[in-house]
């Protein structure tokens, strides 16, 4: 990995600023004093025309607290922001998008919302990144109410991507959404969004587990976030740990953030042609060579581009906030499952190493801003 090191050291940052204008002597009375108080003019009698005069309409603020950053966990939020650079990349390579990483030096949630409310004339709409749970499902929460266009995108990003893949990989192996058995390992951010898109989306058997064993009604110490989903899901109250929860399972979703979490003998307890999503990274729940000590035919992805099928919310969140920015609308369910649905229907004949697009695919903006744009 010390190319990896070598490359950052010597782009010092993979983002940069840059004017939109050859700047002049003609033009600088213009964009600068004294033609711009004019615009701050316009912009103080109606603070909504900042979206029309400014470059506020295509900013998006990419937020952490560095509480989950992808490798470390729990550190200092500087550790975070060569992810957040990433991201801020692909938004701009990707969508156009002007997104701005902040990593800031709090974890209290109450200074974080606070920062947002405050940071708010700046940008047209913000993005939660690495904040451990359930404090990033309470951010989210309360920001919804304060009418802020924000999108999680380890909760929405990564269950919209994870319903958009299953819907292909379902087709591959013959199996019908509402007539399957799901596992899925792990319960903070990621793991909530998909208990709640697939529940929206008609899936009738889920059985999650965390690092305390199944998730149960009753389950003492959980909170709000996990007894939502013991309501909705486990059915029957099942107890135990991994190898109950797997135990005929025909769809297999690791978020767990544990390597090598499965091994040979639990892929055997699931049903015939088992699909293995282990999404979590850098390390997955189950590498391929694992499975195939079992099981000739079945799917397998990940979160990682080292294999065929990514399951990445980089698929999923620069169409998003282009469609959101354009369109100034907010994310719910039904538009969860509409833009995981046309993701899905990019591939129009799914293979066992091809269920779902390409990260570089030139169709997903286009596709996922129109129907966020089409969406009512």
């Amino acid at each position: 990995m010390s190319k990896a090191l070598d490359i950052h050291r010597k782009l010092k940052g993979k983002i940069e600023i840059r004017p939109k204008i050859k700047v002049s002597k003609r033009n600088l009375g213009l964009i600068y004093t004294p033609g711009v108080v004019e615009v701050t003019r316009e912009i103080a009698n109606n603070p909504e025309k900042s979206y029309e005069y400014t470059g506020r309409g295509n900013n998006v603020a990419i937020i952490t607290d560095g509480s989950r950053t992808l490798g470390v966990g729990n550190t200092v939020p500087e550790a975070s922001l060569p992810v957040m650079e990433g991201k801020a990349m692909f938004l701009k390579l990707l969508a156009g998008v002007d997104a701005y990483p902040l990593c800031l030096n709090t974890k209290s949630k109450e200074e974080i919302l606070r920062t947002i409310e405050i940071l708010s004339p700046n940008f047209g709409a913000f993005n939660l990144e690495d904040t451990l749970a359930p404090k990033s499902l309470e951010i989210m929460e309360e920001l919804r109410q304060k009418d802020f266009i924000v999108f999680h995108d380890d909760e929405q990003g990564v269950a919209i991507v994870v319903l958009a893949s299953l819907l292909n990989a379902l087709k591959v192996v013959g199996k019908k959404l509402g007539k399957i058995k799901i596992c899925v390992a792990g319960a903070g951010a990621a793991g909530y969004g998909i208990f709640k898109i697939l529940n929206y989306a008609g899936v009738k058997n889920m059985i999650f587990f965390d690092a305390k064993g199944i998730i149960f009604k009753g389950r003492e110490g959980d909170n709000k976030y996990l007894k939502e989903i013991a309501k909705g899901t486990n059915f029957g109250n099942l107890r135990g740990a991994k190898i109950e929860a797997i135990l005929g399972a025909d769809v297999f979703i690791g978020v767990s953030g544990v390597g090598n979490l499965l091994k040979s003998s639990d892929i055997k307890l699931m049903a015939e042609k088992p699909i293995i999503f282990a999404i979590s990274n850098p390390n997955p729940e189950v590498l391929p060579e694992e499975i195939e000590k079992i099981a000739k035919e079945y799917i397998f992805a990940s979160g990682s581009s080292n294999f065929k099928n990514q399951i990445n919310n980089i698929i999923v969140f620069p169409g998003v906030f282009r469609g959101l920015l354009d369109y100034r609308k907010k994310m719910d369910l039904a538009l969860e499952l509409k833009i995981a649905e046309s993701i899905a229907f990019l591939v129009k004949q799914p293979k066992k190493n091809k269920i779902i697009p390409n990260p570089f695919d030139k169709r997903l903006v286009k596709t996922i801003t129109l129907c966020i744009k089409n969406f009512c």
